[in-house]
């Protein structure tokens, strides 16, 4: 025991006793005898009322508010500096130390409260640390509740949201959801929990969701069908009016990127990452952030050393980057960028150096999987693990594999392919991390070196890559259940050398190379429909790029592009003049047929 803490328990030692005690706490029909030095020093609230606010000799004094558990809890903490905090009492416990401005234990109940954080008590203590003003824990529980949005929409919690405060929310950029078709539901629903009261606030509601986000179809069969739509003039005519300007942004914009109200789109719920990678010769430093909600790339050059061939890694809110080619060799190094803070720093190294190496995350776990360290390619594996800042050997593969493909399916890693110093392979196999062990599964239909995989739902899906010969665009995807191979539709562009994620539910594969140049083509595969679809170019070809999806950022509007600086166009005034302009081609139309059949007339 430090000498603090046996200091501590003399102090209480003596309050139990009631020794040399000079102040009496009164709290509804309990006393607390206690020490006013001990007390004025762990709370500036008490400091005030034993010097400031009363006489040097008052000895009793009444303290009104609270019970006598949170102040024995209060006066636990004084003497001993620890306090006893469970979800039984940590509201209470929270509302008098915040009173009493004692800031250790307002930060342990905020902590507490913090992991006591799910969709169906966000709202409640949301509302609880507003009403209290606790505004170290408001922006957390604030992003907490905008990105689990969908959650708290099918909890009870939103029937505890007003009129206002749930319009607040719908209004957000920040709002993450799926489709916005899932907000006027939610209305629906907070309305129909309440109607009487609650169906005059419709209008003002719909006003704040994105209409011109949904789909035609879903406008003209589900939301003016609605008989609490068609009864509200107002509203009905606020809908109507968004289908007629979507239909018009649809035949005029191709799409609805305008920073408009009912147009305008809402952040994603995470970003798509290139990074690295060689343009030309030469190793870039710059990361390229996907917008999915708006299709387009934005640029950022990060302060750090240029890296390509490398792996990239999104765990516990920061991207690593591990080995690769910097410019100056091949690299055993690792870095962590912060993107909340935009900040890097230099972690542990690798056993050994690996480029051309296979990353991937499994349980709190970065794993670098063989590559080639300037010399040999390698089957040597080894893991790094954040909080001890190690990397440990694991089990080698059973084969020696640069540039292969990986994806973690039922905790455990699946490699496939790559390149063994001689020849681009074919076979594939499956690290157990519970029995630190390799097994060979089912070889894939074609040998892929440089080639990308990626896990959705239950299957791995491996594309492109290159089979010694040529640069491929077909694709294939691998059911674990089953080690069965099946052939997918061919990629647009045939590529190797590329980066490959998930988003969405779709397969994402960015730039890489066609055998003869470093491209900016990227596309995603859509499992549901079995078809490619190009997706917008990177701003700079890259081959030898990285990919990570990042999610649950603090600062996410830092990487996509400010909604305010989208084009705002007088929607009205637009669709007014292109139907004055239709009418116009209309009347011209309907003389031309008047005319012709006059002529026919006068023949007859």
């Amino acid at each position: 025991m430090s000498s603090e803490e046996t200091m501590s328990a003399v102090y209480e030692e003596l309050r139990s006793a009631g020794t040399f005690c000079d102040a009496v706490l009164k709290v509804q029909d309990a006393e607390f005898q206690i020490h006013k030095v001990i007390l004025c020093e762990c709370s500036p609230y008490f400091e005030a009322l034993f010097v400031r606010w009363s006489s040097p000799n008052q000895r009793d004094y009444d303290i009104q508010g609270i019970t006598p558990v949170i102040m024995e809890l209060i006066i636990k903490f004084a003497y001993t500096g620890s306090a006893h905090v469970t979800a039984d009492n940590v509201q209470g416990l929270m509302v008098t130390a915040n009173q009493f401005e004692i800031m250790d234990v307002v930060q342990t109940c905020s902590r507490v409260l913090e992991e006591q954080l799910c969709p169906e008590n966000c709202i409640s203590i949301w509302k609880f640390i507003r009403f209290y003003s606790i505004s170290n824990l408001h922006p957390k529980v604030y992003r907490y509740i905008l990105d689990q949005f969908e959650k708290v929409i099918s909890s009870e919690q939103l029937q505890q949201l007003t009129v206002h405060e749930f319009a607040h929310f719908l209004e957000r950029d920040g709002l993450i959801v799926r489709a916005e078709s899932m907000l006027y539901e939610a209305i629906m629903t907070w309305i129909g929990n309440d109607p009487d009261q609650r169906k005059g606030h419709l209008c003002y509601l719909m006003s704040k969701i994105r209409l011109c986000l949904m789909r035609m179809r879903y406008i003209m069969v589900t939301v003016l069908s609605n008989d609490l739509v068609k009864n509200d003039s107002q509203c009905l005519a606020m809908v109507t009016k968004a289908s007629r300007m979507l239909h018009y942004l649809y035949n005029n914009f191709g799409g609805s990127t305008l920073s408009n109200p009912f147009v305008r789109p809402r952040l994603p719920s995470a970003i798509l990452f290139a990074t690295g990678g060689i343009t030309g010769d030469s190793p870039i430093d710059s990361v390229e952030a996907y917008d999915i909600r708006l299709n387009r790339w934005l640029t950022f050059t990060l302060i750090a050393e240029p890296r390509s061939y490398h792996g990239t890694a999104f765990l516990n809110g920061s991207i690593y980057y591990i080995g690769g080619y910097s410019g100056e060799g091949f690299s055993n190094r690792a870095l962590r960028f912060n993107p909340a803070m935009k900040t890097f720093q230099e972690v542990a190294p690798m056993h050994t150096c690996r480029c051309y190496v296979t990353v991937t995350v499994l349980k709190g776990l970065i794993y670098a999987l063989g590559g080639f360290d300037g010399q040999m390619r390698l089957s040597s594996s080894e893991h790094y693990q954040p909080e001890s800042n190690q990397w440990t050997l694991i089990a080698p593969m059973r084969q020696s594999r640069s540039d292969a493909g990986c994806a973690v399916l039922h905790e455990k890693i699946y490699v496939f392919g790559g390149f063994d110093g001689w020849d681009c392979l074919q076979t594939a196999e499956c690290y157990d991390p519970q029995t630190n062990q390799w097994t060979v599964i089912s070889n894939m239909s074609s040998p892929r070196s440089q080639v990308g995989a990626a896990a959705s739902k239950n299957l791995a899906y491996v594309v492109g890559g290159f089979d010694g010969n040529n640069c491929l665009a077909s694709a294939e995807v691998y059911d674990p259940r089953t080690d069965t191979w099946s052939v997918l539709p061919s990629m647009i562009t045939r590529r190797c050398n590329f980066g490959i994620e998930v988003l969405d539910d779709c397969i994402f594969v960015v730039g890489g190379s066609d055998s003869f140049r470093a491209i900016r083509a990227v596309e995603r595969f859509d499992p549901v429909q079995n078809l490619w679809f190009d997706v917008c170019d990177l701003h700079v070809s890259r081959r030898a790029v990285s990919c990570c999806v990042v999610y649950g950022l603090p600062n996410m509007e830092d990487y996509t592009l400010i909604r305010d600086s989208l084009p705002f166009f007088q929607l009205d005034q637009e669709m007014e003049k292109e139907e004055r302009e239709d009418k116009v081609v209309e009347d011209q139309e309907e003389e031309e047929e008047e005319e012709e059949e006059e002529e026919e007339d006068d023949y007859d």
